[in-house]
């Protein structure tokens, strides 16, 4: 409850949406329970005006129905269009929201977690959200204002049958949903947990391609994703059957207080001064009022997955981030780099990787970083961006610990070539553009043209518009890397981090990117991390780290 009164929270800015959601939700119900009971009052006046038993005024009745047929029609438009919205706009903000909560965690709190379960928590859990408006809140507000409404409508006519109606409503609207609710826990669980496994699944197949290949492991990791599939179908399969079975019990109650009414009303000198029309408008209404609850069963059958998805959403952004980082800092006037007795270890049970370390990079120097793997020159590379923070020790910019350091501000001194580039599947403009909003395509040009890039990107048929593809697949490797120096051109940091700038490149990639790195880092303060030689011509000097 209390990560769905979290979700509530997040949800304020729309709550006018949500509440003219429930309102013309509200409409429909009435309208419909109306247009039923009215119609059914009409067409047993007209029998009895027919006999000469009763004298009838046709038109208003008549006109009446068709008013509320139209009105059930517009409402119901009206509603769908503005409960969906509402819900898009919400799922647009929590994805937002939860993105922001998931920068300060990286990369430091989110490596413990696989790149699929993060990915399903964003897109599958938050989408799993949609039911908690859609398909809970707005039903269960406008089914009790609608309940209410009803049963005291037909209190007016008769205090016994408002009270079997009550009784209807309450068992259809909450015994019966609870109960659903009750018995599809266990599945509305294992739909999160197996729904985000097979995305993992499917991101290691699809990523892991070429290494399931040479070791002859993709039949097993298919067997795996189909085996996490089917539990996925089986548990999905069990939420519907519920959904089913909670609305049929749904009709079998209203059928049932519907056949207790019409005891009570033709029972021997009990209808009264009730016409035998105003009987017929009572039993329709009966039988309709279980519209106002008909679709709980179904949407709490799926109330389980949905707070099992708002518990792993918000269990994630409830982590404390490995370092926090203040709002706004001033820019260092000067790019050296500085380690001062920097001692680091990732937790306290674990070893150290770094011991004492002391060194300084004068603005304008290449320095080196060499030594075997685990060694810590990753480590060295997160602690200059802010990534960590050191268990002893100080990591200073011009003179400024980094933590003292705002985001924006390293971000701004920082600019990273990687053996991974990530790019996304937009243009090529808009990769650039990343690290330069405003960059006119003239800028563009000219940092493709440093990063020998241009004349490749200008016979691509659409130029700077042409899809980078999903993770840059529609580059090569080579190609995807002289887009990173594009960036560090067009971020115009004064600190660059090489962090194996040529691995995996074929000699002639090789060669183009160290003569791109070679101008990039002219006059800036530059780490290059490397197991290769060739990269070793861009250093001016070199730091030997060793296992502890």
């Amino acid at each position: 409850m209390n990560d769905l009164c979290h979700l509530l929270r997040l949800s304020r800015p729309w709550r006018l949406r949500m509440a003219m959601g429930v309102l013309l939700s509200v409409i429909v119900i009435l309208s419909n329970v109306a247009l039923l009971a009215l119609s059914g009052w009409f067409i047993t006046s007209m029998a009895l005006a027919g006999v000469g038993s009763l004298a009838l005024e046709f038109f208003t009745p008549a006109a009446a129905i068709r008013g509320l047929a139209v009105l059930r029609t517009f409402a119901r438009y009206v509603e769908r269009l503005v409960t969906h919205d509402a819900t898009l706009r919400l799922l647009s903000v929590l994805r937002v929201w939860f993105y922001q909560q998931l920068a300060p965690l990286a990369p430091a709190r989110l490596q413990d977690f696989r790149d699929g379960d993060v990915l399903a928590r964003l897109r599958s859990d938050i989408d799993s959200l949609d039911n908690f408006y859609l398909r809970i809140l707005t039903p269960a507000i406008a089914g009790l204002i609608s309940a209410m409404i009803i049963v005291a409508v037909i209190c007016w006519f008769s205090p016994s049958v408002a009270l079997i109606d009550a009784a209807v409503l309450l068992l259809a609207g909450v015994v019966v949903p609870v109960m659903v609710a009750s018995m599809t826990k266990t599945s509305g669980h294992q739909v999160a947990h197996v729904r985000s496994s097979a995305v993992a699944a499917s991101t290691d197949l699809i990523r892991g391609l070429g290494e399931l290949q040479m070791v002859g492991a993709v039949s097993h990791q298919t067997d795996h994703l189909r085996q996490l599939s089917q539990q996925l179908i089986g548990a999905q399969r069990q939420q519907a059957w519920m959904s089913a079975i909670g609305g049929s019990l749904c009709a079998l109650v209203g059928q049932l207080g519907m056949f207790a009414a019409f005891v009570l009303l033709f029972r021997h000198g009990h209808a009264g001064g009730i016409t035998l029309s105003e009987i017929v408008m009572l039993l329709f209404t009966v039988l309709a009022s279980t519209e106002a609850v008909a679709g709980l069963p179904g949407a709490f059958a799926a109330l389980g997955t949905t707070r099992e998805a708002a518990r792993r959403l918000f269990s994630m952004t409830e982590l404390s981030p490995a370092i926090v980082l203040p709002e706004s800092s001033p820019m260092p006037e000067s790019s050296d780099l500085t380690f001062t007795s920097v001692t680091m270890r990732y937790a306290p049970e674990t070893p150290v990787v770094l011991d004492q370390l002391s060194f300084t990079v004068p603005a304008g120097h290449c320095l080196a970083i060499l030594g075997p793997s685990g060694a810590g020159k990753t480590t060295i590379l997160n602690l200059v961006q802010g990534f960590w923070d050191t268990t002893e020790g100080d990591v200073l910019i011009g003179g400024h610990p980094v933590r003292d350091l705002s985001d924006e501000t390293l971000r701004q001194m920082i600019s990273v070539v990687s053996q991974k580039t990530y790019l996304f599947n937009a243009s090529i403009r808009d990769n650039l553009r990343l690290v330069s909003p405003e960059a006119d395509d003239a800028t563009l040009w000219d940092a493709l043209t440093r990063a020998a890039l241009a004349d490749e990107i200008r016979g691509f048929p659409q130029g700077l518009d042409t899809l980078a593809g999903e993770l840059g697949v529609r580059l090569s490797g080579g190609q995807a890397r002289r887009i990173a120096i594009a960036r560090a051109y067009l971020s115009h940091a004064p600190i660059v981090l090489l962090d194996e700038p040529t691995e995996g490149l074929d000699a002639v990639n090789t060669e183009l990117v160290l003569n791109c790195l070679k101008e990039l880092i002219k006059g800036k303060t530059t780490l290059l991390v490397t197991h290769q030689i060739q990269p070793l011509s861009l250093a001016e000097s070199r730091l030997q780290l060793d296992l502890k």
